[in-house]
């Protein structure tokens, strides 16, 4: 599903305009990044949780030339399912 599929579902499902739609979507999506950003998780009790996971330094393979590269650290988001989420999509 693309971003202006969601919105259109979104916009039907909560009888908003599509405007307001796509205003609640980017606002969620917004506040998400922003609270990762902050190094806190967000947790949407029955479908999941957002967290930032620290990926250590590693050594790595430049696939073209077979030279060792060493591929620096860095935070990932990841997400969570919840249980709710993981029996809807496992009905």
């Amino acid at each position: 599903m693309k971003k202006s599929e969601l919105i259109n579902a979104i916009s039907e499902h909560a009888n908003l305009t599509k405007t307001d739609a796509n205003r609640a979507l980017d606002g969620l999506l917004k506040t998400i990044e922003t609270t990762l950003a902050s190094g806190n998780p967000v947790t949407l009790i029955g479908f999941g949780s957002f967290e930032v996971k620290a990926r250590t330094e590693r050594k790595g393979r430049n696939p073209q030339t077979g030279e060792e590269i060493t591929i620096a650290a860095a935070n990932i988001p990841s997400f969570k399912p919840g249980k709710a989420l993981k029996d809807a999509v496992n009905h």
